[in-house]
């Protein structure tokens, strides 16, 4: 009896061993779950937010006045929300990107990602916050010699370039699996950008991009020409560090704030909604007159920016989609000069010749200025250079009434984005009858102020590349 006792005992305990041992494996190894599940933690507690960002024209570059881009914005913003410090590492490659991403310090890669599904076998990634579509853009000479693609079958006889380890590069396997025959390379080294370029010079036929970059590049390109729609609208976001549990459902908490205050549509509004207005031929003949006339005035531009403290590419773009920087300019309602003042505005502002170069930029600076400050404290930020365009363009006063109409159609009157979803309706009498400046044509001002900002960039890019090749 006490032999099978003691077997009975020994048994007892090992089966006691095994399952403390086991809960113990299991409490270490949830234990281990919740650490690696705090990179939410981490960042708060570091008060740091450590990020990977491709530096191209759609999501990170330093601009004149400091970084930019589209995906640098909406990150900062989320930092922000957060309470910490963006800290960002940059890439030139989406594959050098993916690269960084794989770095334990890093938590959030972003570089106009699409979700595929092989990327999704490998990455972790975050709520989705935008949408494009891949396209085949090629350079405009291949229409001269009929070889112009119109469809995928007709891609055998191209040169067509991508960048490796993109969703670029997987289209095309995936569409060689499908039966087209398609001559394409794979570059470790060229950044989507640099392709683009490579088209525009014609040293290659073709190469795949998201819709949204070349909505961006198409203005810099003037040799590029969209051939067709390669993919259907696919979901972008971020990759995120491996067990971000925690910091993926704040972040979906966190956007569908930024969505619904409508700071989303603002913030795309600002980068993409210009190039709807996008004109090759004009585009042309801007790149033509900033190397024949823009020399002439420039150094007036510089000198009123200074004094009156508005970016010098600001007033260039101003003065430009005023007069094309003719100042003989002269409208048939009488206003005339660089900056297209009227008689009553030049004596205002004591511009004595509204022809004379140097005094019409000037006194469009200055008047620019005062539209700056007589606009409502509550516009702020980048929205109030915008509110003072529209308000050069068709007065203060209906930039006003617009502002009256918006909050009664339950808008934000403080929000280009909303204004220019009213300003179009100070043309319609049922709403400007019953507004103070009666009617005007807002929807021009809309045109107008989207004109100048695609000037500006322009405007901005080229001074930033002389810079670089200056150091």
């Amino acid at each position: 009896m006490k032999k099978y006792m003691n077997k009975g005992t020994v048994a007892l305990f090992a089966m006691s061993f095994f399952f403390f041992g086991w809960m113990g494996h299991v409490l270490y190894e949830n234990a281990h779950k919740i650490v690696k599940s705090s990179t939410l933690k981490k960042i708060q507690k570091d008060g740091v937010l450590n990020v990977v960002l491709l530096n191209s024209p759609s999501t990170y570059y330093i601009g004149s006045d400091g970084p930019k881009g589209f995906e640098y914005d909406l990150l900062n913003a989320y930092a922000k929300y957060l309470g910490v410090t963006l800290n960002v590492t940059t890439a030139n490659t989406i594959k050098e990107a993916l690269e960084l991403s794989k770095n334990p310090d890093i938590q959030i890669t972003s570089a106009s990602l699409t979700k595929t599904t092989k990327r999704e076998q490998t990455y972790i990634f975050g709520p989705s916050y935008f949408e494009a579509q891949e396209q085949l853009i090629c350079h405009k000479s291949l229409t001269q010699d009929g070889r112009f693609p119109t469809s995928m079958d007709k891609l055998s006889n191209l040169s067509i370039v991508v960048g490796e380890d993109t969703s670029y590069s997987e289209t095309i396997e995936q569409l060689k699996q499908d039966g087209f025959d398609i001559n394409a390379t794979y570059s470790p080294e060229l950044s989507t950008d640099e392709l683009i370029a490579q088209v525009d010079s014609h040293e290659i036929d073709c190469t795949i991009v998201d819709s949204n970059i070349y909505a961006l590049n198409q203005r810099y390109f003037k040799n590029i020409e969209l051939a067709f729609d390669v993919t259907n609208r696919r979901q972008q976001a971020w990759i995120l560090a491996p067990d971000s549990d925690m910091l993926k459902a704040h972040m979906y908490e966190w956007l569908n704030s930024f969505n619904q205050s409508g700071e989303m549509a603002r913030l795309k509004d600002h980068y993409y909604s210009y190039v709807l207005f996008f004109d090759y031929y004009d585009t042309a003949m801007f790149y033509k007159r900033i190397k024949t006339l823009l020399p002439k005035y420039e150094h007036y531009f510089k000198e009123a920016s200074g004094k009156y403290n508005i970016p010098y590419s600001v007033l260039a773009a101003l003065s430009y989609q005023e007069s094309h920087w003719n100042p003989n300019a002269v409208s048939f309602t009488g206003v005339r000069g660089l900056m297209m003042l009227t008689q009553n505005t030049a004596d205002l502002l004591g511009v004595k010749d509204r022809t004379d170069p140097k005094d019409s930029v000037f006194g469009g600076a200055k008047h620019l200025r005062e539209m700056l400050t007589n606009i409502p404290a509550e516009v702020g930020g980048e929205e109030r250079l915008k509110f003072a365009l529209a308000a050069y363009n068709i007065g203060l006063g209906h930039v006003f009434d617009a502002q009256k109409l918006a909050q009664q159609l339950g808008l934000n009157q403080n929000s280009w984005t909303d204004l220019k979803v009213v300003l179009p309706l100070l043309s319609q009498k049922k709403y400007y009858k019953t507004l103070k400046h009666g009617y005007a044509r807002g929807s021009e001002a809309v045109r107008y102020v989207d004109a100048i900002y695609d000037y500006r960039d322009i405007l901005q890019k080229i001074d930033s590349e002389t810079a670089l090749l200056q150091k």
